[in-house]
């Protein structure tokens, strides 16, 4: 039985960012060049060559939604900044009740917002972290869970066409959930997020028209099993509960690439593996990228498409960033 992604608590956040970062696989923990966002890896913070505003938006099939939006500039010569906010919706959820009566058109909301600051120690070394605050929003009668997660994330330039990457996601993040105030059998549950690391290598070739990027990633995931025993007391069996914490350990590949045949212009492709069964898993995607001028702001267009296999849908990403 293939594990979904979508089993874990914050699995929007972790379907990318942007549609240059989504069409490349998402493999962009290495990718230490100006235009990469720090979500990806804080320690691309400091890199930033100027100003820039991102906005995006997606449609996804079962009547999903996401949006991005990002800020980011350099500090002095060694730092920069990036804040933004990620949104993941899914609307039109069919509500019943317990006699299977539809009641009402429901709605999920799930919000990420991020501030990632870094700083560059050398030409080839640059640091950072991401601070992050999650928030989603389930049902009306029940409080919206709220989290905070941080991002730690190194980048080591090796030569000039070659950069590694390394990043630790999402610790400390976890839900919590009280469904008590709903009445019936209701409880206070914790769903942790996925503790992630991720490596990542980039190279530069063709004098830097061709990129490619690839990535390995472990996961840690946590997940708590009540077991049930039955004893004997004295004379007199009774059942027990007891509670144990498990946790299971996978690994995860992407590779993209972006080719600039001429400036202003890319084509970009990649490949993502969303669980442990590889061939059964992957999320093929491909974009590209345009860029114009007007006066002296450059504006820059991007699209990225990708197939999601398992949710049964495509999904299409358009992204606007204004380079001020």
């Amino acid at each position: 039985m293939l594990p979904s992604s979508a089993q874990y608590a914050g699995a929007f956040a972790r379907m990318g960012f942007g549609a240059r970062g989504l069409s490349m696989g998402n493999a962009l923990a290495a990718d230490a060049r100006s235009d990469t966002s720090p979500y990806y890896n804080p320690a691309f913070a400091p890199l930033a060559s100027g100003q820039k505003m991102e906005a995006s938006v997606a449609t996804l099939s079962f009547d999903r939604s996401l949006q991005f939006l990002q800020l980011s500039a350099p500090l002095q010569k060694k730092a920069g900044f990036a804040l933004g906010i990620i949104h993941a919706a899914v609307s039109d959820i069919d509500g019943r009740d317990n006699s299977g009566f539809h009641t009402a058109n429901l709605s999920v909301d799930e919000y990420a917002g991020f501030l990632a600051f870094g700083l560059k120690f050398s030409e080839r070394v640059s640091a950072g972290i991401n601070l992050q605050m999650f928030q989603t929003d389930l049902f009306d009668g029940l409080t919206p869970a709220r989290s905070i997660g941080l991002d730690i994330g190194f980048v080591y330039r090796i030569r000039p066409s070659w950069s590694v990457g390394l990043v630790a996601d999402d610790l400390l993040a976890r839900y919590s959930w009280d469904s008590s105030d709903l009445g019936g059998s209701g409880s206070t549950i914790t769903d942790a997020f996925p503790r992630r690391i991720r490596f990542g290598i980039s190279t530069y070739q063709l004098d830097g028209k061709l990129s490619i990027h690839s990535e390995l990633e472990s996961r840690f995931s946590s997940v708590r099993s009540e077991v049930r025993k039955t004893r004997v007391f004295g004379d007199n069996p009774a059942e027990t509960s007891e509670e144990k914490l498990l946790i299971s350990q996978e690994f995860r590949f992407r590779t993209g690439l972006e080719y600039t045949p001429i400036d202003g212009f890319a084509f970009r492709a990649g490949v993502e593996q969303l669980g442990s069964e590889v061939l059964d898993s992957i999320r093929p995607s491909l974009g590209f990228m345009g860029e114009q001028n007007v006066g002296e702001l450059k504006i820059r267009a991007e699209y990225g498409f990708a197939y999601e296999a398992k949710a049964g849908g495509k999904l299409h990403l358009i992204s606007l960033i204004l380079f001020l």
